[in-house]
């Protein structure tokens, strides 16, 4: 019973491992499974850490019959016949990555993605979510800090860093303490008054965004207080910066009769979108939303650029799109950036964008792997819950059939491959594959 594990390596960012050192030496110890992992010079557990837990440091994994990674692992890389988990990106038909699923295809390899691994309410059970909701959230208060100072206005947000500046998340945490303190002192100026920030979902992202914020001095509003605030105090409204969370009905409307949310998830057609209303009065919108193209946007240019939006008071300032996804949900999300170059800017007067923090313009934080900022916290979080399936996949005859198989549920719904063969739930991945 060997594994391998595949050094993360898609970019200088990624310090993420999918299983970490301790968890490794307690599936050896109670299973007898061992591991061979590739050496990293980046990754957040050295080598010398795996080392002190019996695992193998070798570069040479191929041999092993399955592997885990975090990302996708590159076309080369793959053998005929074995066994695959990582987060494949292949669910929504994204193009970039359907050269990947035709080759694993053609070696006639099995694919386990962790994104499909859920229960029975559809519920992801393994994900790095919350940590780019928290990652995410620091990022977007960076922006909104430096925009601020941009634009003349002296606030204590100015002194956040961006995430992959502090150690750990107990370090954010204890600063942001202190920067709450300073606004509730102090508060901001009267010129960025009402300060709200919008989170567009309620899922582990968004809670994750939510933790960060709710360190500061918050007041929850409902959407429909947005457009009248006037039963708080000029002293609450200086002194607090407002949270408001819009779910699913407030982002749509149907285009007849009433709003059901299953309705809305079987037939997002039947529904137009409606955020826009809201727009003119958030100074940040951080977007947490899973989203495909059969759904309403939240932003979209043409709103943006429209006299209704340009003639209005609005004051959206930054935008941190933690989902990512371009040209989707936010349509001025016009690429993925890394960490060392988070930010870009949309200027909605003649439909430009400028990389980095502009003083005019809606700034974006579009970070596409934002959990790799913390990436010692989120590995082990991640590896605390995929060390409980490793046994059964280990122990998997491959190649009984589906029905036969004695994989738990949430390991069988994220078996989007067997023996190179699309499974029942994934048969719809054909006509994206046939584009290729």
């Amino acid at each position: 019973m060997i594994i391998g594990i595949r050094r993360a390596d898609k970019n200088k960012w990624e310090r993420r491992t999918p299983l970490i050192p301790d968890d490794l030496k307690y599936l050896k110890e109670k299973y007898g499974i061992q591991t061979l992992v590739q050496p990293s010079e980046i990754r957040a557990y050295t080598n010398a850490q795996y080392k002190e837990a019996g695992v193998e440091v070798v570069e040479d994994i191929q041999n092993v019959k399955i592997i885990f990674a975090v990302k996708e692992i590159p076309l080369h890389f793959y053998r005929e016949r074995k066994t695959y988990i990582f987060f494949s990106h292949t669910i929504k038909g994204q193009s970039y990555n359907m050269p990947l699923l035709k080759k694993m295809m053609e070696l006639k390899c099995n694919l386990i993605d962790y994104e499909r691994i859920v229960d029975e309410s559809n519920r992801r059970l393994i994900f790095f979510g919350k940590y780019a909701g928290l990652a995410g959230m620091v990022e977007t208060l960076h922006a909104l800090g430096q925009k601020l100072k941009l634009k003349g206005y002296k606030t204590p947000l100015e002194k956040i860093k961006q995430a992959y500046q502090y150690d750990s998340i107990e370090e954010v945490k204890q600063e942001l303490k202190k920067i709450g303190e300073e606004i509730k002192s102090g508060g901001i100026p009267e010129d960025v008054q009402p300060l709200i920030i919008g989170f567009a979902g309620y899922g582990n992202v968004s809670k994750g965004s939510q933790e960060i914020i709710d360190i500061l001095p918050i007041i929850l509003i409902q959407p429909d207080e947005l457009q009248d605030l006037s039963k708080y105090s000029k002293e609450e409204i200086s002194r607090n910066l407002f949270k408001v969370v819009f779910k699913e009905e407030d982002l749509v409307k149907p285009k007849e009769g009433i709003f059901k949310l299953q309705d809305y998830y079987d037939n997002p057609e039947k529904y137009e979108g409606k955020f826009e209303e809201y727009i003119p009065y958030l100074t940040v919108l951080v977007n947490c939303i899973y989203w495909t193209n059969r759904y309403p946007r939240l932003v979209t240019k043409e709103y943006l650029r429209s006299e209704n939006y340009l003639n209005s008071d609005q004051k959206l300032l930054v935008i941190g799109d933690i989902s990512v996804d371009v040209n989707g949900a936010i349509e001025i999300t016009y690429k993925a950036t890394d960490p060392g170059n988070a930010f870009y800017t949309y200027q909605p007067d003649n439909d430009k964008f400028e990389d980095s923090i502009k003083k005019e313009g809606i700034t974006i934080m579009a970070v596409d792997n934002l959990p790799c900022e913390f990436p010692k916290e989120s590995s082990k979080e991640f590896s605390s819950i995929l060390k409980n399936y490793v046994y059964e996949i280990v122990n998997e005859d491959f190649n009984k059939s589906f029905e036969e198989l004695s994989l738990s549920n949430p390991i069988k719904k994220a078996l989007i491959l067997q023996n190179g063969e699309l499974t029942k739930d994934y048969q719809y991945l054909k006509k994206y594959l046939n584009k290729v």
